[in-house]
């Protein structure tokens, strides 16, 4: 949990995903569509990345527990939760307010 955490306060935007998922697929293209440079971090691809699959379970309370969308350090969700802030208006304001937009 603390290295998921460290990770997800180290840039405005940071996106834990599985490189094999399209969901994940999708939220990343939302978010450099967007003009975003969010940090990525493929679990498939960490040495430890089983163990901040569990961490982020436990925070989202379910599984799977991909993608995991933190902005400015805080959870925002997954993939239901950031396409309804984007097409309810309210994802570029909350990037904007935590620095991951300049416009």
């Amino acid at each position: 949990m603390d290295r998921v955490m460290k990770l997800a306060s180290q840039k405005a935007v940071v996106i834990f995903s599985l490189s094999s998922c399209c969901m994940c697929h999708t939220v990343k293209r939302l978010f450099c569509e967007l003009g975003v440079n969010p940090a990525i971090h493929e679990l498939d691809e960490e040495p430890r990345g089983r163990e901040m699959e569990k961490a982020l379970a436990r925070l989202l309370g379910r599984s799977p527990s991909v993608p995991a969308v933190f902005v400015g350090g805080k959870l925002v969700g997954s993939t239901d939760k950031i396409m309804s802030l984007h097409l309810g208006g309210k994802l570029t304001p909350l990037l904007r307010e935590a620095g991951a937009l300049w416009l």
